[in-house]
């Protein structure tokens, strides 16, 4: 069996979207899975448009998700010479010529065509005439005038095109430039590829592509085109359904493993399994089981997706993504056990990063802000008995953890006939500001006895200040 060689090529006119980052997912894993190679080539011939600063932008975002290449990445525009080697073998064969019809007369050729009920296309008259090279001639490719070329797809099917629709399309432009359709063909010949997975948007593209390969007698590859991906509204994605650039996602505080996960969803599937690691779907993933149906994109079902791989990313591997996030809030944080434990009390409660650095803020703050509503509710006089005996036991005890913070709060419940939540309460809001947080005790033996006791102290000066 042919080892499975797929490739990535994207324009670099701009960022790298979830319908490209989910390509570059689908031929990735299946060269994985297959232990093949993975291309990645960056299709630059329109120069116009393309910038440097685009492709840093799609390597940013390849390598966030993790995304590594075996060749390239190879750039479209510094490969002219080998597009002009395969245009003279089309020339040489006969399966193209040189056409010098003007743009004007292209133009009444199409009007004439569609005024009779045809196809705006070119009508073949310079195809039979020999026309050698000048400054103002194009070179068309000479298709099939008879026939059907197929595509067989695995996706779709088998999807079949009559000749007589397709016309004798430009390959090399009268300055000398490439089209789309003719560098493709060549670039995939020459860099062996054999699987090509890409969206439905090519399918147009392929009928004319499969007669260049055949016309430079050059292997068909395994063609696959994925159905698109959908807003919720059933509409094409764009921006305000969330189609973002791929390090946006990244900035708002999603997870590379979960954006991952999420977009191999949309259009494959494993059974009824929903969330997968990096390893199941190197594993599991294959072109059979890729959907017919365009996906959908949900930003809720990512945000749900995002807080299941929050919460089962180990500590120490989810402190690389959430460093920036506490450090841009200028918190005084830095890998280690602290910050493991800053986690493991939070990353059940939080949707993405930037959620999880936020609810932390407590850990990190030299004092507490109190919100408004909570000092309301909790911060009443009849607090400062309670938090007064917990603090005398606390600076007492040389023990700060878990189990001797439970005695002293079961000891204190016993001295003033309180229930826990009545003790609890003001605590929780002296420690964090807030009402709802991580179980207190793990809260405290986190902070360490000198901080809890400075809170504590803090918060009985606030309420005699109230008075």
């Amino acid at each position: 069996m042919r080892m499975v060689i797929t490739r990535f090529p994207p324009s670099p006119t701009g960022y790298l979207h979830v319908g490209g980052a989910r390509t570059a997912l689908f031929n990735w894993f299946y060269a994985r899975h297959t232990k093949g190679r993975f291309v990645l080539r960056i299709e630059d011939t329109d120069t116009a448009r393309s910038t440097q600063a685009s492709a840093d932008s799609i390597f940013e975002a390849l390598e966030w998700l993790g995304i590594d290449w075996d060749e390239g990445p190879y750039f479209q525009s510094q490969r002219f010479h080998i597009y002009a080697e395969y245009v003279q073998k089309l020339l040489d064969t006969g399966h193209a010529y040189y056409c010098t019809c003007s743009p004007e007369k292209l133009d009444a050729m199409r009007q004439n065509a569609m005024a009779t009920g045809g196809k705006p296309k070119y009508d073949g008259t310079c195809r039979e005439k020999i026309l050698p090279k000048s400054n103002d001639a194009v070179v068309r490719f000479r298709a099939p005038l008879t026939g059907t070329t197929v595509i067989q797809d695995v996706v779709k099917g088998d999807i079949v095109f009559q000749n007589t629709e397709q016309d004798d399309f430009i390959i090399q432009r009268s300055d000398g430039t490439p089209t789309y359709n003719f560098v493709v063909v060549v670039d995939d010949i020459t860099m062996g590829i054999n699987t090509v997975i890409r969206g439905d948007d090519h399918v147009n593209n392929t009928p004319r592509q499969i007669m260049l390969y055949e016309a430079l007698g050059a292997e068909l590859p395994v063609f696959g085109h994925l159905p698109m991906v959908l807003g919720k509204d059933k509409t094409r994605l764009s921006k305000r359904h969330g189609a973002m650039s791929v390090t946006a996602y990244r900035d708002m505080g999603f997870l590379p493993e979960a954006m991952i996960n999420y977009l191999i969803r949309l259009g494959w599937s494993y059974g009824d399994q929903e969330f997968f690691t990096r390893e199941e779907l190197i594993e599991k993933f294959s072109l059979e089981h890729i959907g017919k149906s365009a996906g959908v994109f949900d930003i809720d079902k990512l945000l749900s997706l995002n807080a299941d791989h929050i919460k089962i990313t180990p500590p120490r591997l989810l402190t690389p993504h959430l460093l920036p996030f506490l450090k841009a809030k200028g918190y005084s944080a830095e890998e280690g056990i602290y910050l493991d434990q800053v986690i493991q009390t939070l990353n059940a409660r939080s949707k993405t990063l930037e959620e999880l650095a936020e609810s932390s803020r407590f850990y990190y703050a030299d004092a507490v802000s109190y919100e408004p509503s909570a000092v309301d509710k909790f911060f009443k006089m009849e607090a400062l008995n309670p938090l007064n005996l917990l603090i005398q036991k606390m600076e007492a005890t040389p023990n700060f953890t878990v189990a001797v913070l439970e005695a002293i709060f079961l000891s204190v419940m016993e001295a003033t006939g309180l229930k826990l939540g009545k003790i609890a309460h003001p605590v929780r809001v002296a420690l964090t500001g807030k009402t709802a947080s991580p179980g207190i005790f793990e809260i405290m033996e986190i902070l360490g006895k000198e901080q809890v006791l400075a809170r504590l102290k803090q918060a009985v000066r606030h309420i005699v200040d109230m008075k």
